[in-house]
């Protein structure tokens, strides 16, 4: 199947999933507590996806929730928002979010090859649970990042709904860290862009970003993730405490099961990847270490 028809399914499956969120929060029943009727039309639309990754024996129909679903969130917290919330605060956190949005998203539609395509890590996940390979697309691949990214937009959530000016120079310190995370990220996807269209066999990427971390892109976006629990802070700071469990839940995903699995599968394809691993740090950028140097 072609990329172009691949995008207009998807895009089609989208809109499909976002009009039965919205249906659900104009038409359902209230429970009184907006960040519940959100969470609820948010794993509404997520089933929908489900059923469309069914349909059509791809879950990768999954993988741009996770940049497209945030904004949509954040317009719909703040558009329901009582009079007192400080303006300042919504716009700024607003423009960061919807930055990252875009960004990611057109990463994804830029690399997306279309629907004969499915992440590598989506089979191995499902021929693992053997019998039970339904349940683990349901709850593994769609459910659980469903509720991890609400979980880590729930800031977001305060940041636009709580009255009151808070503390402004921490909504502008998690402004100045989301861009720069953002910036961080398409840095990183331009520079590994070029790499792949420019590679031999058996290259290896070690340049640019790449040569002070070997995930850039997940280090910016927990980046992104810990400026939201900021902004989250600055407007209730007594609440500090659980406000950065997303942005921490976030970081766990990343240094327990993604970069891992990763790392692994670069190390069974490329043996020069060894070498990499040797100089370049794992997550946080530093100067890479010398060769032949420990």
């Amino acid at each position: 199947m072609s990329k172009t028809r691949s995008l207009v399914i998807v895009t089609a499956a989208y809109v499909v999933a976002i009009g039965v969120a919205a249906a659900w929060l104009w038409w359902g029943p209230d429970t009184g507590r907006l960040w519940l009727n959100t969470l609820i039309a948010d794993v509404l639309g997520t089933l929908v996806i489900f059923a469309f990754s069914r349909a059509y024996r791809n879950s990768s129909f999954y993988d741009a929730y996770w940049s497209v679903i945030p904004p949509l969130l954040l317009f719909c917290w703040w558009s329901q928002a009582e009079p007192g919330v400080d303006p300042l605060r919504c716009w700024l956190i607003a423009i960061v979010v919807s930055l990252w949005a875009i960004r990611l998203t057109a990463n994804w539609v830029y690399a997306f090859p279309g629907l004969h395509h499915e992440d590598w890590r989506y089979p191995m996940f499902k021929q693992r649970a053997g019998r039970f390979e339904a349940v683990a697309d349901l709850v593994a691949i769609h459910l659980i990042p469903t509720c991890q990214v609400f979980l880590a937009m729930v800031p977001a959530y305060v940041a636009v709904t709580r009255p009151g000016a808070g503390i402004g120079w921490l909504a502008w310190l998690a402004a100045v860290i989301g861009l720069a995370a953002v910036a961080l990220e398409l840095v990183a996807d331009v520079q590994m862009h070029r790499f792949v269209r420019d590679r031999r066999p058996g290259d290896v990427m070690d340049r640019g970003l790449w040569s002070w971390s070997r995930h850039p892109n997940y280090f910016g976006e927990f980046g992104f993730w810990f400026a939201v629990a900021l902004f989250g802070i600055a407007a209730a700071p007594a609440d500090w405490w659980w406000l950065i469990v997303g942005a921490a839940a976030i970081l766990a995903m990343f240094l327990g099961a993604s970069i891992p699995m990763m790392e692994e599968r670069s190390l069974q394809r490329r043996p020069a990847y060894a070498d990499v691993v040797d100089r370049v740090s794992r997550f946080v950028p530093r100067p890479p270490t010398a060769r032949g140097l420990p």
